[in-house]
């Protein structure tokens, strides 16, 4: 069997609890000696959406938009190195550079052009880090919770996570980051639960597992010293190349890690956008309001129709 039909199989079988909520054929990505796992959905000459998830999440949590634009669209949705279906390789230069060049090349590989880009959490300075390198092949963007500049204070929990030794016990040894996410993330009463929660955690069963959840929490760059910090500065500095660009913002107010103040910088840097606030939805604003986040989506598409 080929290494690419094993990995479908394993994907297949580990997604078998929650087929309901995932039902989607995995693709891989062979990048070097790792793959990348993406979803790809819809016909395929169809204008793209591309969704970038962030930590701890995967193309999961696309399922519901995928499914409801996946009839007229085609609809990719990556998982990180690290996360998802993808490999998660122990020694690898987790780091927003790294992760935009990794989506760089899936992009190119697919040749996605006209992309309405869609990016929740750390994926805003990933999938900005691609769109500001390639803004000719960006259509659309829409931001979820997220942030792609510098700036804002980290959470206590969040620098709990960072903490040296005691940081990596906590987010891989209890998983206490994916797995409190499940509550924390979210405002549904008791937190996602029975085959969402099973298809959220899913791929971060162990220690080995749990790699990206913790590398990805160390790679926040929260001073000038940082090694992300010139990647998210650059990010940063471009955004003004995509300021023609129409831009959907939808919110979740309740959220306790990307508070108002990231909203406040989107609304500064992008004042033409349009923009709506869930105010009971927390951080998975997609979670907690997919009915309307869905409908605010294909509203913003079709006044925003690509030219001939």
């Amino acid at each position: 069997m080929s290494a690419s039909l094993d990995r479908s199989r394993r994907a297949l079988e580990r997604a078998r609890p929650f087929a309901r909520e995932y039902p989607f054929a995995p693709h891989f990505l062979e990048l070097g000696e790792l793959a990348l796992h993406y979803v790809d959905e819809g016909p395929r000459a169809a204008e793209p959406l591309l969704f970038v998830h962030g930590n701890p999440t995967w193309s999961f949590l696309w399922r519901r938009l995928i499914t409801h634009f996946s009839s007229e669209r085609r609809c990719v949705a990556p998982d990180h190195i690290g996360c998802g279906w993808s490999d998660k390789p122990q020694e690898y230069d987790y780091t927003l550079e790294q992760h935009v060049a990794n989506l760089v090349a899936l992009v190119e590989r697919l040749d996605l052009r006209n992309i309405t880009l869609v990016m929740h959490d750390w994926g805003g300075a990933i999938g900005m880090g691609l769109a500001t390198r390639f803004p000719e092949r960006i259509a659309r963007l829409v931001v979820m919770n997220t942030a792609a500049f510098t700036g804002g204070e980290a959470p206590l929990r969040i620098r709990v996570c960072r903490t040296p030794i005691l940081g990596e016990l906590v987010v891989r040894g209890f998983n206490a980051f994916a797995g409190a996410a499940r509550v924390m993330a979210t405002e549904q009463r008791g937190g996602l639960r029975g085959e969402i929660a099973a298809g959220m955690l899913a791929p971060y069963s162990n220690w080995r597992e749990r790699i990206a959840t913790h590398r990805f929490v160390e790679d926040i760059p929260l001073s000038r010293s940082h090694r992300s910090y010139a990647t998210l500065e650059q990010v940063e500095q471009g955004l003004s190349k995509l300021a023609h660009k129409p831009m959907c913002v939808i919110w979740g107010l309740r959220d306790w890690c990307f508070t108002p103040w990231y909203l406040e910088q989107w609304r500064a840097r992008f004042p033409k956008a349009q923009v709506h606030v869930a105010e009971k939805a927390g951080h998975w604003v997609s979670e907690d309001e997919p009915e309307n986040v869905a409908r605010w989506m294909q509203e913003f598409l079709a006044a925003h129709p690509l030219k001939p």
